[in-house]
């Protein structure tokens, strides 16, 4: 079993949900508290001992390599000030371990993991959607590297979603269970109510073999017209070991309005900084 060292953030999404705020700002820059959405992420990958780190961005995106890269104008104010640059050190990744990849159209999520395969070679690789933020400890990605370890193979990250809502999800067909980790028989992206085969539904964290990469030269499109990562994995079922894990905690869909709000709120409760400002607002507000 090779180790996981390299993970994929396909952010080069347009972000047309928060319009106008997206407008120039990458959606994946919005801060949740003081750190921004894709910061969420890039620790959570850290924590799961992720060494390379693959940006497949689009137009407009630069903002996010800058926000990890050393600024000196502000760290040498802050030095000069004699404040602190303990809050800046989260922002930088070494040099050398970022990588960052121009997906030039937009044709979803399969085709956006397709563009890093060159840099994924044929190594395992972790995929993390930073719209699903996701508070745990240990955090999604290490829980599901806990498993990867056990069990090898392609592990996606499942929770139960509400049955009327399975349109919105890869659905997954559950084998034997294990614990948190069920057995993947079967994957169907997108299905009605009425057609989906259990109410266990994927979300944005994946570890992949790189054969899937194979799948997606194909450029098939799936549901939406788009080339659908999960029509890729769906293929690999059966020809390797395939699971899906359930998350211990909490996920947030920043991707939607009132998930990113419910998410601001939630993590504002948990600082002791801010909190009793927050809880005092609340009480008043209900």
């Amino acid at each position: 079993m090779r180790k996981l060292r390299k993970a994929v953030f396909p952010i080069g999404g347009m972000g047309t949900r928060f319009l106008p705020a997206t407008k120039s700002m990458p959606k994946e820059m919005l801060p949740v508290v003081d750190r921004p959405l894709i910061q969420y992420a890039v620790d959570e990958a850290r924590e799961a001992g992720i060494e390379q780190f693959i940006f497949v961005t689009s137009r407009g995106k630069g903002m996010i390599e800058d926000h990890f890269d050393h600024a000196f104008e502000l760290e040498e104010t802050m030095s000069r000030r004699g404040k602190s640059l303990g809050v800046l050190d989260d922002t930088r990744i070494s040099p050398g371990d970022i990588t960052v990849i121009r997906q030039q159209e937009p044709l979803g999520l399969g085709h956006a993991v397709w563009c890093a395969r060159r840099v994924v070679g044929d190594e395992p690789f972790a995929v993390l959607l930073p719209d699903d933020l996701m508070v745990g400890r240990p955090g999604c990605l290490k829980q599901m590297v806990e498993a990867y370890n056990e069990r090898g193979g392609n592990l996606i990250c499942t929770e139960e979603v509400a049955p009327q809502d399975t349109a919105k999800y890869g659905i997954v067909t559950p084998g034997e269970r294990f614990g948190a980790v069920t057995e993947v028989k079967g994957l169907v992206e997108k299905p009605a109510p009425a057609d989906a085969p259990s109410n266990l539904g994927v979300i944005g964290r994946y570890i992949l073999q790189p054969e899937v990469m194979d799948i997606l030269a194909g450029q098939e499109e799936g549901a939406g017209g788009e080339i659908q990562l999960t029509d890729a994995l769906a293929r690999l079922i059966g020809q390797q070991a395939f699971h899906g894990v359930t998350f211990r905690g909490t996920r947030y869909d920043c991707g939607d309005k009132a998930g990113f709000v419910t998410a601001t709120i939630a993590l504002a409760l948990q600082r002791p900084d801010i909190a009793p400002a927050v809880r005092a607002f609340m009480a008043t507000a209900a």
